[in-house]
């Protein structure tokens, strides 16, 4: 099954502090995707070098400030130790004041760029590792002192060594979310098409498909991307790209999957343009590839960072339902599974990470909103008993159960009285009950259709003390709550109450 590559393809060090310093790097990219799935913030990411260790690290940015003024003036000259002095100065970089100071020095940027175009291979990677330091850096100016160096790095996507076009990607993606200025400029120097055939000529190079996943999300994350980037993406090939790489393959690595479920999650937000990807069999590939990961779950076979690549599919699949026609929806959504991983990934998540148990309650919502199918499956695969024990949580999820319940009620009358059959009317004396008027407000919703399904099912009801229940409703509430009980009581429960 799915497991989350070590990030072999990561420039690793040989040294005795290997394990551990790949570990923290782990974390720290876990972190970043964390964020960006709680939050949906840019992030930056920081590539190192293969031959330093942590030690090397702290005593080179303690020295970088003293060092970058000496190391720009050594590098205006010629002579066989300018790769040495690159190589100190990528080093020297990663402390913020010392970035400052050399972006500062006249014409630095040309220095850098003229190395990065030169014929020296090992100078050209030394090179891009500087702007690679530099588009890591806090300071906002930095990034737009790097625009003279962007063509170069593009122009390099096609390269055939991954380990700089992988320095290249992360570059340009840290580079993407400074400022406006440098977005206008990397769209108008063609980083769109860039990415593009970087992802057709890389597409088996997993570590190259994942740096421009990357670099992908940090341009979809802009607040006008909807207008001047999303229309590029849709036109050019990478949708199709990044739906390729959505495909049950345990030798591709998870991440990969996860940057480019999340490209996706950032193109389905914009509701206009998700018939060209439900075109493209979007809706097909992230439901199928959910019903995969929702399987290691339900076996618990969980794997680290799993739920980073379940939560973007989620958010997919729920945007990509609304826009779902329902004629289409068999042929989009053909495996019945879906409502069975769906429940399984509530279940699962509902104590540890209640985000993810409302985002697939959502999803839940949206795929039984318009299919009668799919609420016949929740009934047929005996999982609404364990939707109907979920109305016991708060934090939203329980608005979302009821949601559904709500969707299959709607349905048909049969699916009303086997609701009844299944202890729902019991539950629902508790949530009508509950502080929250939006869940007392469903509740009377979901009450309403049982009631007028059967007249069994209003006998039960009232033999509950449920005309209680409602007159006090009646009474202790306002608007639209005490309007449905006044609605009930007097049209469909009044031979009850004489």
């Amino acid at each position: 099954m799915w497991r989350l590559d070590r990030v072999r393809h990561k420039a690793g060090r040989h040294v005795s502090h290997l394990d551990e310093l790949r570990s923290k790097r782990r974390e720290h990219e876990r972190e970043l995707r964390q964020a960006r799935r709680d939050n949906q913030l840019v992030s930056r990411r920081l590539l190192l070098s293969e031959d330093e260790d942590q030690l090397e690290i702290t005593m080179d940015t303690d020295l970088g400030e003293q060092d970058v003024v000496s190391l720009f003036h050594k590098l205006q000259h010629n002579g066989p130790e300018r790769e040495i002095h690159l190589k100190a100065l990528s080093k020297a970089l990663r402390d913020p004041p010392a970035q400052l100071i050399f972006i500062k020095q006249e014409n630095s940027m040309h220095l850098l760029v003229g190395f990065l175009t030169g014929s020296n291979a090992s100078c050209r990677l030394q090179a891009v590792r500087c702007l690679h330091e530099l588009s890591h850096s806090p300071h906002t100016n930095i990034a737009p002192a790097c625009l003279p160096a962007t063509p170069y790095l593009l122009t390099y996507l096609s390269g055939q060594s991954t380990k700089f076009t992988e320095l290249c990607l992360y570059t340009l993606g840290n580079l993407c979310p400074e400022s406006d200025v440098v977005k206008e400029k990397l769209l108008a120097q063609g980083i769109i098409p860039a990415l593009a055939n970087c992802m057709e000529n890389q597409k088996h190079n997993f570590a190259v498909v994942e740096a421009a996943g990357f670099t992908l999300s940090q341009l979809l994350q802009d607040r006008d991307a909807v207008v001047k980037i999303i229309p590029q993406i849709l036109a050019s090939s990478l949708p199709s790209h990044l739906l390729s790489v959505l495909t049950p393959d345990p030798n591709f690595g998870l991440a990969p999957a996860i940057e480019c479920a999340w490209c996706l999650h950032y193109l389905t937000c914009g509701m206009e343009n998700n018939r060209v990807l439900l075109s493209y069999g979007a809706l097909s590939k992230c439901s199928s590839l959910l019903v995969s990961v929702g399987g290691a779950v339900s076996e618990r076979k969980k794997e680290d960072g799993l739920e980073l690549l379940i939560c973007p599919l989620l958010r997919c699949v729920g945007n990509l339902l609304s826009s779902c026609s329902v004629e289409d929806l068999s042929s989009q959504i053909a495996d019945a599974r879906i409502v069975v991983t769906l429940f399984e990934l509530l279940q699962a998540h509902v104590q540890t990470q209640p985000a993810l148990a409302r985002e697939s309650a959502w999803v839940l919502n949206n795929l039984t909103a318009h299919s009668s199918a799919f609420c016949s499956s929740l009934l047929t695969l005996n999982l609404v008993p364990g939707l109907i024990q979920l109305l016991s949580f708060s934090q939203g999820l329980n608005t979302m159960i009821l949601r559904v319940l709500a969707n299959i009620a709607h349905k048909k009358k049969e699916f009303c009285v086997q609701l009844a059959h299944l202890k729902l009317l019991s539950a629902l004396y508790a949530t009508l009950k509950m502080a929250d008027q939006d869940i007392v407000t469903l509740s009377m919703d979901v009450l309403f259709m049982l009631v007028v399904s059967d007249s069994q099912v209003a006998e039960e009801f009232v033999r509950h003390d449920g005309l209680s229940l409602l007159q006090a409703l009646q009474y202790k509430s306002e608007g639209k709550i005490r309007r449905r009980a006044t609605y009930l009581l007097e049209n469909h429960l009044q031979s009850y109450t004489s």
